[in-house]
């Protein structure tokens, strides 16, 4: 069966498509996030408390690679489908970049399989999600003739204060500082209720989901088969860099679930200011709607079945 936290994306899934009157209240989802976002970060955090070293740096630094190097490979083919530079640069950047939530359910998963991982892979969020953005805007700017975009002071901003970097490198900084044993009094009431925090978000996520597919725009087909296939074949793409750079198991699987994933949280953020004529509804009904059901429902176990495969 799977994890129960995947249930409660269904539930929300489900309730959406039937058009239920349950709704979580918005103030509601933005508390569920920061304490699911901060929590990550204190759970990495206090994990390296005394582990930082040089082959640290180097691995993170080849996450960060990665995490260049697929808007390089979206937007080309997306123009190739036929997409519009705004757009496709626009899907570079979300599909480039990375989802808490979608790791938030991989860590589950793992924890939950008895998965090794290393406390590092929390900052794998930050090292793919920043230089994803950067690069899928930078090639926007390279490309296009749009003179209004946003100056580079403002996409650093964008880029570096939205409020998922900020909780997870601050909450990240602070476990790391205090480490398990002096900040317990604090981080064991976020990390022993992080699964119950993550299955109400999942909740939010799964009628969110469900409202950005209706309905479905089936002109756009070869964009919706994208949103599946896209995810597989960059899952594939981790596990090949994770298996060079000798990842344990669940760091591996973390890593490919990572690659796999969109973002829409700190993407749309970002695209809104960079590409003012990028259609965001499109980006975040593949995004959430398409990208992230698969993955949670479909994706982690197939990557993980492709690793135990490998290995």
């Amino acid at each position: 069966m799977p994890d129960i936290v995947v249930m409660f994306f269904l539930l929300g899934l489900v309730a959406g498509v039937l058009r239920s009157d349950l709704t979580i209240p918005k103030a509601a989802y933005d508390t569920l996030s920061l304490l699911l976002m901060l929590t990550i970060g204190l759970k990495g955090g206090m994990a390296l408390h005394g582990a930082i070293n040089t082959s640290l740096v180097l691995e993170l630094l080849a996450v960060a690679a990665v995490g260049a190097v697929i808007p390089l490979i979206i937007l080309p083919l997306l123009r190739l489908l036929g997409v519009n530079l705004s757009d496709s640069a626009s899907l570079a950047a979300h599909y480039g970049s990375v989802s808490a939530g979608t790791f938030a359910v991989v860590l589950a998963y793992a924890e939950s399989n008895g998965l090794d991982f290393g406390p590092q892979t929390t900052l794998y969020l930050v090292m793919l999600e920043l230089p994803a953005i950067i690069v899928a805007l930078a090639l926007y700017r390279r490309f296009s003739e749009d003179t209004v975009s946003a100056s580079r002071i403002e996409l650093w901003h964008e880029t570096l204060t939205n409020r998922g970097v900020v909780l997870l490198t601050g909450g990240v900084l602070i476990g790391w500082m205090y480490g398990p044993v002096e900040g317990a009094g604090v981080t064991e009431l976020f990390t022993g209720a992080f699964k119950a925090v993550l299955a109400l978000f999942l909740l939010e996520m799964g009628l969110t989901a469900a409202e950005t597919l209706r309905p479905i725009p089936w002109k756009q087909w070869r964009l919706l088969v994208f949103a599946i296939v896209a995810p597989v074949i960059l899952s594939l793409f981790g596990i090949v860099v994770g298996l060079q750079m000798g990842l344990e198991s669940g760091s591996l699987l973390i890593l490919a679930t990572l690659v796999a994933s969109a973002s829409y949280i700190a993407a749309p953020a970002a695209v809104r200011t960079a590409i003012p004529s990028a259609d965001i509804g499109l980006a975040m009904l593949l995004s959430l709607g398409i990208t992230f059901p698969f993955n949670v429902m479909v994706g982690i176990p197939l990557y993980h079945a492709t690793i135990e495969a490998l290995l």
